[in-house]
């Protein structure tokens, strides 16, 4: 009997486009350029099939849980295959002057990691003569379970400390991703000297000479990794070969020409770096990335309604007049929608841009968050109160509305804010909306909205808004218009909102109340009900000398940052 097609689907996470699919067991599997064509060696019980793995693995030395396996064969064709374990989330556990060099080192996603080897092997930075080899980035399998917590071998103090400041999508972590390499036939910089008759001293002298050399190379290239030794530096297996004939001749000098030929090898670049797990950017080599990228995020802002052609991974959809652009946040289970219709916005939005990167709390009654991403792009992400039902004093006047109306789902507040700028009302840009991969824990105790909102599919035909998960809203941190940031590099403004604008005396009480006064009445005529904003729901935008940013009457523009209770009249 024929064996069914696999369905495959082509996604696109960090720059680097893989082939999905859902494996035999219910797992998933991203195949990338390199693996595609073999695609039928990765089906899992083609390597990872437990009697056969288990049966034919080989422990590799490390600290980590790395294997080479053979695949089955298939055409008459085994791949030899090298098999690790990610350990985003656990400790790094490395020495004491590597830790004081790279004190913050964190073991790269398997995303970031393939997008790193990939970007490294594309030769996009540093002088185009030196060419750094690696092992072929071959795939990156999902096992469906997910671990317990005390099985992860994950630091709970960084488990804590990611759910501390980033609730509802922490839970990722306890998923296992394998990462699949092709193995490099060769031998280590230390298995070489092993045939090499000299003291150990001089072993550890030309072990650290020939390191350092290959991590100069490195640097060079606008790379570091921080836990760089010479078993990641591998010799060819037929140069390996021929250092270790040079020893056996019998000659009396024979260990000066091995030396001398594993030299030469070193600085013709014939040698290949593994183990990327702690792989980064040189310090000048990511500016120069977060540089070139924050300028292609506000050029394409701009552009972020113009119609381009979407690739295989996005689909584009509109809701409540707002168009969007649809994807898989494939790092965590997670789904995107990206406002705008320009596919290449999606990525910066992704959630491994941006939920790691330090955050600053900007209240003190909801989860609402600046940071500055992966790609030093300023945003502000808030957790989305959709469901709840504030009591007691903690909405205070806001009560008696919100019984009435409920809190904006996600979709509605970008849909006022969407309208409040064509009607010439100011508000801060919104960006994108992220569904957690994982349930929430705390069930939802008004469902209002979702019953409305029942009938709003997305391109898969799921629900836009689900009970069992929570939402995060993304949207610019307001230091000026789209415009004129994309034009203005450094003197950027800063936004105030008006109740610290009041306690730091840049207003007095009586204009803020004024202000407060005019959004409402403006909202109103225009068919808003927004009698429930507050000072700290507006913002006001303050250049380095405490100059407020103007509006076309020469008064200061008064900006709404929050929509969750703006509501459209009927």
């Amino acid at each position: 009997m024929e064996k069914t097609a696999v369905k495959k689907t082509l996604v696109n996470v960090l720059g680097v486009v893989y082939a999905h699919s859902r494996t035999s067991d219910g797992g998933d599997l991203y195949l990338t350029r390199y693996a595609e064509p073999l695609h039928r060696h990765f089906e899992i019980e083609n390597w990872y099939e437990k009697d056969w793995f288990d049966a034919h693995k080989t422990r590799l030395l490390g600290t980590s849980s790395v294997y080479k396996v053979p695949t089955k064969k298939i055409h008459g064709v085994s791949l030899d295959l090298v098999v690790k374990n990610c350990r985003v989330g656990e400790d790094v556990p490395i020495d004491t002057h590597t830790l004081q060099e790279f004190c913050d080192a964190e073991f790269n996603s398997p995303w970031e990691e393939f997008s790193l080897v990939t970007e490294l092997m594309d030769n996009l930075y540093g002088p185009k003569e030196l060419k750094i080899s690696t092992q072929l980035p071959m795939a990156i399998y999902v096992p469906p379970d997910k671990m317990q917590a005390w099985q992860s071998g994950r630091s709970r103090t960084k488990i804590n400390r990611i759910r501390a400041k980033h609730p509802g999508i922490d839970l990722d972590i306890l998923k296992q991703y394998k990462l699949i390499y092709g193995w490099i036939e060769g031998r280590n910089l230390k298995e070489v000297f092993e045939h090499i008759d000299i003291n150990d001293d001089e072993i550890v002298r030309h072990l650290k000479m020939l390191d350092n050399r290959a991590h100069e190379d490195l640097q060079r290239k606008g790379y570091l990794v921080a836990d760089m030794k010479p078993e990641h530096i591998i010799i060819s297996e037929p140069d390996a070969a021929r250092i270790i004939a040079l020893g056996s001749d019998g000659k009396r000098d024979a260990f000066s020409e091995q030396v001398a030929l594993l030299y030469r090898l070193i600085q013709e670049g014939r040698y290949s770096i593994i183990d990327y797990e702690l792989l980064l950017r040189t310090p000048e080599h990511e500016e120069a990335v977060k540089s070139s990228r924050r300028y292609s995020y506000l050029d394409d802002q701009r552009h972020r309604f113009d119609p381009s052609p979407l690739p295989a991974h996005l689909a584009s959809r509109e809701i409540y007049g707002v168009p969007y652009l649809f994807g898989h946040a494939e790092s965590t289970g997670g789904r995107l929608w990206v406002v705008g219709r320009n596919p290449h916005l999606f990525d910066y939005f992704l959630p491994e841009r941006w939920r790691k990167t330090p955050a600053i709390r900007l209240s003190e009654t909801k989860e609402v968050f600046y940071t500055i991403t992966k790609d030093n792009i300023h945003l502000v992400w808030e957790t989305s109160r959709v469901g709840e039902m504030p009591v007691g004093d903690e909405e205070g006047a806001r009560d008696p509305l919100v019984r009435t109306y409920g809190i904006n789902s996600p979709f509605e507040e970008f849909a006022i804010a969407h309208t409040l700028n064509r009607l010439g009302i100011p508000t801060v840009y919104v960006r994108a909306i992220y569904m957690t991969g994982t349930e929430k824990i705390e069930a939802s105790t008004d469902l209002r909205k979702y019953a409305t909102h029942r009938q709003l599919l997305d391109p898969e035909g799921a629900p836009v808004l689900q009970e069992d998960h929570n939402y995060i809203t993304i949207r610019g941190y307001y230091n000026g218009p789209d415009q004129w940031v994309a034009e203005h590099s450094n003197a950027l403004y800063t936004p105030l909102d008006l109740a610290r604008a009041l306690d730091r005396g840049l207003m007095d009480e009586e204009l803020c109340h004024w202000y407060l006064d005019m959004i409402k009445a403006k909202l109103y005529r225009n068919g808003f009900e927004g009698s429930s904003l507050k000072l700290n729901d507006l913002l006001v935008a303050l250049d380095s000398d405490n100059k407020f940013l103007k509006d076309a009457c020469g008064e200061p523009l008064v900006i709404i940052c929050n929509f969750e209770l703006i509501w459209k009249l009927t």
